[in-house]
């Protein structure tokens, strides 16, 4: 819609009900007319204002011209303004003052946009139009050129704010055919004027046709309260009204939109799939329906207002954006998860494998944030991002963390059980060669423990530095294991010296167990085994992994073995310095000491103690098996015997018949003494073998003479085969103790004999 002015028509019609052609001249407009063009395209309003020199109003009350004259160029794209073909070149008549208050304003207040002043030349004359054109133009130049313009306007040409167009129209009582034929192509120009080119073409500053009755009344209303006009401010301010009411209903209409409500729900309880495509398409149709209702208005309000209603509608959505984002973080955390695990389970290195997932699935976040862009947004996502990448490298860090704690441990295990057993072994048979076994042995598992874990550690792609700390830590360990061993051994160290004396002092060479028949060395074996237990002490007191020597096992042996040494420090003065009298050794540091010298010279005294009593049971069953084995009577006895039986002796080489009594009597008394085991009845003492004897005695003569009057029932046939069956079972039928004491008596001649056959 466009706006013609009409000021000032002087022209007497009986149309107009203002005007009375028969009355005279007189005023045709009084105030402000307005109406619709008919038959005009497009859309043409037309204002009608009172002229500016009436005789109505006088010469005092201009205030309605001026603000009406205002007032027409601020609303209107043309104006007309009647002017008699005889005021031309006049000042008061031809309106000059008025002009030039109008321009001054004009420039003062108006940006650049043209407004076409038409100058309707009423009742021309025969003057031709083309001499009056160029006084009409001059007169309106120097007006232009006269009025003082602000610093922004000094060069500025008349034609950046107006387009000057003249026509002359014929006296309407003297010509009115030709009147009314002039009018009507006056008219013809009005058709499509806002086209390029038209009397309206110039469309900047517009204001909408909706905008039109509120910029209308506001500016009315600061030309009568005399405020300093700021027109174009107005057409902002309607613009701004009405472009915030129309971004007001379509804020209202989005947060209403279904699919908007849809979409806002569904993202709170998981990622949806499109969802930027979905929110761009239900904003891009908010914004394109403000655009359509505002494209008339001022294009700086009206971008101004279009970018507060996205600002609006981005506060909306994006707390649905940052959830959207949060499922799509936290989904691709968790599938990364779950592939880190997979390509871990299916033997892919530590370093590979994190460095291919971390690229894969960050990938997929910035694919998966692609599908959730929002166009009109320029969010930054770069701190999700950074999130999900502090998630990932946190969640590998944590791995590998438990992979490495995992593989040391897998390692330290292997050393325990490698170390453990074959010390605990070494040190239970103390030697020379003990400790140089075990320093064989820690280097061994050690260096293959230690080669074992760097070509895994080769997977996690680490640092020199941290992997060089890491197998530090497993040879300090494999020693620690090593340590811890000898320590526990050392506190049962009592035990071990008790076992290995016990194991050597009742134990010959060939691992058999001594039986003290009376031959053996108690003393030199009791020094030997103590020796050897002496030897475990020394060995136990101190860890030797280093090469460093010591002297502990010769302090050990002049101060507890050597008896000269103990007889030299028992003569000695009670201030003379004991080896043993101290709590460390002697180039051993304390870390390393196990047992110090008090307490190896406790545990000695200790030891001494409780070995003493074997030694003494050993004397004791040494001694008992002499006295059983010795039966022969002393030489003299022998001697006197042979000498004084010698009369005896020969009568029984006389009388063989007594030899034959003296026989059988032998063989009864053998017999009995078989029976009766009487040499094991008696080593428990005389008294408890005289009284098992004599329960026995009586039961075994009678069980003797059963088997000989059995024996005798028996066919004369097999009376050789009787009398041997008699004699075996006689020997067989023994009580349990006769059969010990027959094996205990051949194991002492086996044992008596061998040494002689060795001799």
């Amino acid at each position: 819609m466009w706006v013609v002015i009409c000021c000032g028509c002087y022209h007497g019609t009986s149309e107009q009900r203002e005007m009375d052609a028969f009355k005279g001249r007189s005023q045709t407009t009084k105030g402000i007319w307005m109406a619709k063009c008919a038959g005009i395209e497009p859309c043409t309003l037309v204002m009608d204002l009172e002229g500016t020199d009436g005789r109505e109003r006088g010469e005092d009350d201009t205030a309605f011209e001026k603000q009406s004259a205002l007032f027409a160029l601020a609303v209107s794209d043309i104006v007309l303004i009647n002017m008699w073909c005889h005021d031309i070149g006049r000042e008061q008549a031809a309106n000059k003052p008025l002009l030039k208050t109008v321009f001054q304003v004009m420039m003062r207040l108006f940006s650049p946009r043209k407004t076409t002043l038409m100058f309707v030349i009423r009742d021309k004359t025969r003057t031709p139009l083309e001499n009056l054109e160029p006084v009409l133009r001059e007169d309106i130049q120097k007006i232009w050129d006269s009025v003082p313009k602000p610093q922004a306007h000094k060069e500025t040409p008349l034609s950046e704010f107006f387009n000057l167009e003249v026509v002359a129209l014929s006296s309407y009582e003297e010509k009115e055919e030709q009147f009314k034929e002039q009018v009507a192509n006056l008219r013809q120009r009005f058709f499509h004027s806002i086209a390029p080119g038209g009397l309206a073409g110039d469309r900047r500053g517009v204001v909408p046709a909706s905008g039109f009755s509120f910029s209308a009344q506001q500016i009315w209303k600061v030309i009568k309260e005399n405020k300093d006009l700021d027109l174009p401010a107005h057409k902002v301010m309607v613009a701004t009204v009405r472009c915030e009411e129309i971004a007001n209903e379509k804020y209202a209409g989005f947060t209403a939109n279904e699919s908007w409500c849809l979409l806002e729900e569904a993202v709170q309880s998981g990622p949806v799939a499109g969802f930027g495509k979905k929110l761009n398409s239900i904003l891009y149709t908010s914004l394109t329906e403000y655009d359509a209702e505002a494209t008339y208005f001022d294009e700086g309000v009206r971008s101004a207002k279009r970018k507060q209603l996205e600002e609006k509608l981005l506060q909306l959505v994006q707390p649905a954006h940052h959830a959207m984002l949060g499922h799509l973080r936290s989904g691709t955390l968790e599938k990364f998860k779950e592939a880190f695990d997979k390509a871990l389970n299916g033997g892919d290195g530590f370093s590979v494998a994190a460095r291919n997932c971390t690229e894969a699935y960050m990938a997929l976040f910035d694919e998966g944030y692609a599908d959730a862009v929002v166009e009109l947004a320029n969010w930054d996502s770069s701190k999700v991002k950074d999130k999900l990448r502090r998630d990932i490298d946190a969640h590998v860090a944590s791995v590998r963390a438990a992979k490495l704690s995992e593989l040391t441990s897998s390692y330290e295990a292997k050393l325990n059980e490698a170390l453990s057993g074959p010390v605990e072994a070494l040190l239970d048979g103390a030697n020379n060669d003990t400790w140089p076994s075990i320093k064989k042995l820690l280097r061994r598992e050690t260096e293959s423990a230690v080669s074992g874990l760097s070509d895994a550690l080769s997977g996690f792609d680490m640092d020199e530095k941290t992997k060089e700390k890491m197998l530090t830590s497993l040879e300090d360990h494999a020693r620690g294991v090593v340590e811890a061993k000898a320590r526990e051994e050392a506190g049962r160290a009592l035990i071990r010296m008790k076992d290995r004396f016990s194991t050597l002092f009742s134990h010959d060479s060939d691992s058999m167990p001594r039986v003290w028949i009376g031959k053996e060395d108690i003393r030199a074996i009791t020094k030997t085994a103590r020796s050897a237990s002496l030897k475990l002490l020394s060995v136990m007191a101190a860890i030797r992994l280093d090469d460093n020597a010591d002297n502990i096992e010769n302090t050990l042996t002049s101060a507890l073995v050597d008896t000269k040494n103990n007889a030299a420090v028992t003569d000695r003065s009670i201030t003379t310095f004991d080896p043993l009298a101290s709590s460390t050794w002697e180039q051993v540091p304390p870390a390393k000491t196990l047992i110090t010298p008090v307490q190896c010279k406790s545990l000695w005294r200790q030891f001494r103690v409780e070995t003493e009593y074997t030694v003494t049971q050993a004397i004791s069953a040494q001694e008992a098996n002499k006295r059983t084995n010795n039966w022969l009577p002393p030489p003299w006895a022998i001697v006197a015997l042979i000498v004084l039986g010698f009369n005896e002796f020969m009568t029984l080489l006389r009388n063989p018949l007594y030899v034959g009594v003296i026989f059988v009597g032998f063989l009864i008394i053998k017999a009995l003494w078989v029976q009766l085991d009487i040499s094991g009845e008696f080593r428990n003492g005389a008294l408890p073998g005289l009284l098992s004897l004599s329960t026995k005695f009586l039961p075994t003569v009678m069980n003797l003479l059963r088997k000989l009057a059995e024996e005798g029932q028996m066919p004369a046939t097999n009376s050789s085969q009787t009398n041997q069956a008699v004699a075996s079972k006689s020997f067989q039928n023994g009580s349990s103790t006769s059969n010990m004491s027959s094996s205990a008596s051949s194991g002492i001649t086996a044992s008596e004999n061998s040494p002689k056959k060795g001799e």
